[in-house]
């Protein structure tokens, strides 16, 4: 069975304006990390955006404006700030506690694995499951779990489902150094994202973008992987989205009444360009129990991540085959 995923954070209410900061009140890096926090823990913002509580996102947004990595934080977290640069962290900060947007859409970037990508309000934020996965348990960077394809260097094809701003995408051009990658997203503005990204990592050679309805791009190819984090929130979870997350594409979130509707599409195609050593890898967020629910009998491996617990399953192709033959 799987295990009971996350509940979406409740909505937030809106803000009042930030207090004025005199000249020289705030001096250090972490001067303004602890401002920012206290800013936003007044303003009870949801955190769900690739940072998961107020002093990560502090940190971040504090980083960004520096134009230092995340990783650079501590190296310099005593430093003082000069006048015009503490000017635009407060507005930052500023922004970030009356507009609600997500922090990454204010400063147009995310991490994902260490990796800086480009992210605008065209595509949802990308905070997926799958990158750390792809690491640990495809013969990644991390390499820890147990490899669910023996060798990542004999990795031809990937497929992509679901794009967005292509990370995914670029990360599995990481994890399978030799496999040609088709991603594919029904939205023109994502794709434009996802195209700026794939140009950013000098990838046009590996990485191609397709428009269209899941496989219908890609007829009649087969992949040896297949990566999908689709639309996966069911009607409660719609109608409790927080204000950072309405800021988003509705598309990238809206799975249907049980939040299966376009898993189910996923699961029931995937066979058809799968070649027989390959699998699916696919991200259903707390609609583990409907799924498993709607295919009692699928051979699903539920993996666990750093901060999930069931929230991604592996199914090979072999199993797949197996579950059409018993007619789920």
């Amino acid at each position: 069975m799987a295990k009971r995923a996350k509940t979406p954070p409740k909505r937030s209410r809106i803000s009042p304006k930030l207090p004025k900061v005199s000249p020289g009140e705030l001096l250090t890096l972490l001067d303004f990390v602890r401002y920012a926090v206290s800013r936003f823990n007044e303003a009870k913002l949801t955190f769900a955006h690739g940072t998961t509580d107020p002093v990560a996102e502090a940190a971040f947004l504090v980083c960004e404006t520096l134009h230092l990595h995340p990783d650079q934080f501590e190296n310099f977290a005593t430093a003082r700030v000069a006048a015009h640069e503490a000017r635009e962290i407060l507005d930052v900060i500023g922004r970030r506690v009356t507009s609600r947007r997500p922090a990454a859409y204010l400063v147009n970037k995310i991490y994902m694995r260490g990796l800086p990508f480009y992210v605008d309000e065209r595509v949802i934020v990308p905070r997926s499951f799958i990158g750390e996965l792809l690491d640990s348990h495809f013969g990644g960077l991390d390499g820890e779990g147990p490899h669910l394809i023996e060798d990542a260097s004999a990795v031809e094809g990937v497929l992509e489902l679901c794009t967005g701003s292509g990370c995914l995408a670029i990360l599995s051009s990481v994890a399978f150094p030799n496999a040609q990658i088709d991603a594919v997203d029904i939205s023109k503005d994502a794709l434009a994202v996802a195209a700026r990204n794939v140009v950013d990592f000098g990838l046009e050679d590996r990485i191609a973008l397709h428009r269209g309805d899941l496989y219908a791009p890609v007829a009649g190819k087969r992949y040896d992987l297949i990566i999908a984090n689709p639309p996966y929130v069911d009607a409660a979870g719609m109608a409790s989205l927080p204000a950072e997350c309405r800021a988003e594409p509705k598309i990238a979130f809206d799975g249907g009444i049980d939040g299966i509707d376009i898993v189910r599409r996923i699961l029931d195609e995937a066979k058809e360009h799968l070649t027989p050593q390959g699998g699916l890898l696919c991200e259903v967020g707390r609609c583990s129990e409907a799924l498993e629910a709607a295919y009692p009998r699928a051979e699903f491996l539920w993996l666990d991540t750093e901060d999930s617990t069931g929230e991604v399953f592996w199914i090979t192709a072999s199993d797949l085959a197996n579950l059409h033959k018993r007619g789920d």
